[in-house]
């Protein structure tokens, strides 16, 4: 009698085979594009950011215009970063009633109103220090911060964004901005949180493209240890309870096993940011031509999307739409 094993390869012999039985699909709308808005006298300026190839800090007329030819493509959300022109220590322009962000927001709303607008709630981009709260004798304070982070998701919301996601790592954070929203009548407004955020080597890139490098110090006393998985279900959990919708870890492909555990505990949506490191990696190695670009981006986004997210931040988002490589739903 022959010996009879598992014929696998019976299910990947051609293309239509493997699309039949694909467990897991990326899709148009699993992923969110990240933009970086500069105030500037000129809104039409285009920033290249060094150390991100095909990425701009974007004057707000610039940012619309880049937004219209993403959305004709299937762009279905945006995440919005901001980039003031002057920056003190208790970041004011995080809150300001015309700060680049919020006009960012109403602009993106006028022009494109089904777009899914995503805002990040931070101090780290306004403040001269660059940390994510306030200083005082060299340390972040936390408690002193909640009301400055409160204020900013509500300035969001007043301009039209569709989500807040606060990412300052404040304990706390998510009930004080739910409680102001849901006080002021915004309590349709979900709140993404960064809930489990580790203090990543693989951000750099980003502080180029925020201009939000730390004047001193770091920020491992507010971010999570890299060491560390069952703190990140404490913090989960902790957000969930304070009103959270949806949760993000961040980064997102050196924590997989993070965001599988989040899974297998929590029946809610779930983030996860492809960051800066992330994007910059796989650009730099193509550069090299030690890797194809897109075909690494792709995998990288399903690796992540199989893992367990919901919705994917990433800077391929674009890209990929423009290449007509994934479907919008």
């Amino acid at each position: 009698m022959e010996c009879q094993f598992h014929r696998g390869r019976r299910l990947r012999r051609t293309e239509t085979l493997r699309a039949m039985f694909r467990e897991t699909r990326l899709t148009a709308s699993d992923l969110v594009q990240p933009y970086f808005v500069l105030e500037h006298e000129n809104p039409e300026v285009e920033k290249p950011i060094g150390s991100m190839p095909g990425q701009y800090q974007l004057g707000l007329s610039a940012l619309v215009e880049t937004v219209r030819k993403a959305v004709d493509t299937g762009l279905q959300s945006v995440l919005l970063f901001g980039i003031p022109k002057e920056k003190d220590e208790r970041g004011s322009q995080a809150y300001a009633e015309e700060g680049i962000v919020q006009q960012a927001v109403r602009e993106l709303k006028d022009n494109f109103p089904e777009l899914v607008v995503v805002t990040d709630v931070c101090l780290c981009e306004y403040t001269s220090h660059g940390h994510c709260g306030l200083i005082r004798n060299g340390e972040v304070q936390n408690d002193p911060t909640l009301e400055l982070i409160a204020r900013t998701a509500l300035s969001h919301a007043r301009s039209g964004a569709d989500i807040v996601a606060p990412s300052d790592m404040m304990d706390g954070r998510v009930a004080a901005i739910r409680e102001i929203l849901d006080k002021d009548g915004y309590s349709h407004v979900p709140i993404i949180s960064y809930a489990v955020k580790y203090a990543s080597s693989f951000y750099g890139p980003f502080r180029e493209a925020a201009e939000s490098t730390p004047s001193f110090g770091d920020r491992r006393s507010y971010q999570m240890d890299v060491a560390n998985a069952r703190e990140g279900l404490r913090e989960a959990t902790a957000d969930l309870d304070e009103g959270a919708d949806a949760l993000m870890v961040k980064p997102a492909l050196p924590y997989l096993d993070i965001l599988r555990d989040l899974r297998e505990r929590f029946d809610c949506p779930l983030a996860a940011y492809q960051v800066s490191g992330e994007f910059s990696m796989i650009k730099a190695a193509a550069k090299e031509g030690w890797l194809d670009p897109i075909a690494t981006a792709l995998e990288s986004l399903t690796a992540i999307k199989r893992a367990g997210a919901d919705l994917i931040f990433s800077y391929f988002t674009t890209e990929l739409l423009e290449k007509e490589l994934i479907p919008l739903r």
